[in-house]
C-alpha cells in the first residue's frame, strides 16, 4: 500500500524531500502558501565540501553550475569608500553559489514529476488519528495523510500546530537582517562591497544578473518585536539605526524608500528538544535554523536526504525513522548553528572599532595567496560540516522512477 506524506512549505528542504520520496513510491503532497515559484532575485546560496556529493546524487550539480552567481571577492571599503580589505570569495561563497529562487525552481523541476504542488494554500489544523494525520487547509478540502513533514522556514506554521508557539523555541541572536535589490549602479560584476560600523554591516554585490545588486544590512538590535512592525514601519526602523552612516549608505536609505520587495527578519536559531512528535515531523529552518553562515541550504537538503533514507531503511516505520533521523542531524545542526552566530555576531557584525580593524586586518592576512589556497582546501574538504553522505537505499536521479502512484 502506498504511504501518503504532505509536505508543508515549496522552498528548499520540501522539494528536497518530496523528490527523494516521490522517487522511492511515496504518494508526496507539497503545500506552499505562496501563489507561485519566485521567478527571479533572492539571497545568494552556497555549497561546499560533502555537500557538492549530495548534489550529484540528485543530479542536479551541472544544472547547479550552469546557473551559479560567479561570486568573487568582497571589498571591505571605510566611510570614504577606501579598500581596507578583502574578504575572498572561498570563505564566503564556497565551491559554487547559486541564487535562492534558481535552486528552488531546479528542486521544483526534479521534483514535479513524483509529486503534486498546491500553490496559493497552506495547513491550518493537524488532528493525528491511529492511522493517520487529519490536515485542514486553508483554501482546499481536508485530506487524511500517513505522514506530515514541516519544512516551511523558521516561522513555521506545521511547528506551531504540533509543537507550540514559535516564542517557546527561537532564540534571538540580537541582531536584525534586510535585504533588497536596487539597480547596479556601482559597477560591481560578479563580486560585492562591505562596509561596517560597530554593529552595522552593508553588503552590496552583485553576481549572475549584473543589472541588479543585492544590499543586505545587518544591525543589532535588543527588540524582539521589530520584525512584527508592517513594511513601511520596518523600512523607518532600519533607516533609524543607518542614519548618518557614511560611505554610500545614505544612497541606500533612500533607494530602500522605494523597494517593492523588501525582506525583514530577526536572525534567529530555533531550538527543540525534539524534531518529531507522533507521526509529524520537522526539516531544515523549522527544525534547527543556524542563521547566516551556518551552510543552512546544504544543511537542510541533507536533513530531507536523511529523513528519506531513514524511511526507507526502517521500513516505513516512521518512529523508528524519525529517532535515528535525528541522531544523524542533531550534531551537525548544533555545529552549525555554533558556527553562524560566531560568523553574524563577530565577523559580520563586530560591535567596536577596534573589532572591526582587527577583522580587516585577519582578511588582509587571508587574502594572500597562501591562504586563499587553504581556504579553498577547506571549503572543499571541510567547509560544509556535513560529514561523508550515509549510503541509503534511495532511488537516484539516474535510476528509474516508480510505477506512478494514484492520486
Amino acid at each position: 500500500m502506498t504511504r501518503s506524506v504532505l509536505i508543508s512549505g515549496g522552498g528548499i528542504a520540501g522539494p528536497s524531500l518530496a523528490y527523494w520520496l516521490g522517487r522511492s513510491g511515496y504518494a508526496v503532497t507539497v503545500v506552499e502558501q505562496a501563489p507561485a515559484l519566485r521567478s527571479s532575485g533572492g539571497s545568494p546560496v552556497d555549497f561546499r565540501g560533502d555537500q557538492m556529493d549530495l548534489l550529484a546524487r540528485m543530479g542536479i550539480d551541472d544544472e547547479i553550475k550552469a546557473h551559479q552567481t560567479g561570486m568573487g571577492d568582497q571589498i571591505v571599503v571605510d566611510r570614504t569608500g577606501r579598500r581596507v580589505s578583502t574578504l575572498p570569495s572561498a570563505l564566503l561563497s564556497g565551491e559554487v553559489e547559486i541564487e535562492r529562487s534558481d535552486l528552488a525552481r531546479i528542486l521544483y523541476d526534479r521534483s514535479k514529476g513524483v509529486a503534486e504542488y498546491r500553490f496559493d494554500d497552506a495547513v491550518t489544523a493537524l488532528a493525528e488519528t491511529p492511522d493517520g494525520v487529519e490536515v485542514a487547509f486553508a483554501r482546499s478540502p481536508a485530506r487524511r495523510f500517513d505522514l506530515v513533514v514541516g519544512t516551511d522556514g523558521p516561522h513555521s506554521g506545521v511547528r506551531r500546530l504540533a509543537f507550540g508557539e514559535e516564542t517557546f523555541f527561537r532564540h534571538d541572536l540580537g541582531l536584525y537582517v534586510a535585504g533588497f535589490r536596487i539597480p547596479n549602479d556601482f559597477g560591481i560584476v560578479h563580486g560585492g562591497v562591505v562596509y561596517n560600523e560597530p554593529g552595522k554591516f552593508v553588503m552590496v554585490n552583485s553576481g549572475r544578473d549584473t543589472t541588479t545588486a543585492l544590499v543586505t544590512m545587518i544591525f543589532a538590535s535588543a527588540d524582539r518585536d521589530d520584525h512584527r512592525h508592517s513594511v513601511e514601519d520596518q523600512k523607518r526602523l532600519i533607516a533609524g539605526h543607518f542614519t548618518g552612516a557614511g560611505w554610500r549608505v545614505p544612497a541606500l536609505l533612500a533607494a530602500l524608500q522605494d523597494t517593492p520587495d523588501l525582506y525583514f527578519d530577526s536572525i534567529s536559531q530555533i531550538r527543540l528538544a525534539r524534531w518529531s512528535t507522533g507521526r509529524i515531523a520537522l526539516v531544515g529552518d523549522s527544525a534547527w535554523c543556524p542563521g547566516p553562515g551556518g551552510s543552512a541550504t546544504g544543511l537542510a537538503m541533507l536533513g530531507a536526504y536523511t529523513l528519506a533514507g531513514e524511511l526507507a531503511l526502517a521500513a516505513d516505520n516512521h518512529v523508528e525513522a524519525y529517532q535515528r533521523y535525528e541522531r544523524v542531524m542533531r550534531e551537525k545542526a548544533a555545529t552549525s548553528q555554533r558556527t553562524a552566530a560566531w560568523t553574524v555576531g563577530t565577523f559580520l557584525t563586530p560591535g567596536t572599532e577596534r573589532g572591526i580593524r582587527i577583522r580587516n586586518a585577519l582578511m588582509r592576512v587571508a587574502s594572500t595567496r597562501p591562504l586563499i589556497a587553504a581556504f579553498e582546501w577547506s571549503s572543499r574538504r571541510g567547509g560544509a560540516r556535513t560529514g561523508t553522505l550515509t549510503g541509503y537505499p534511495l532511488a537516484g536521479t539516474h535510476q528509474p522512477l516508480p510505477a506512478p502512484h494514484a492520486r
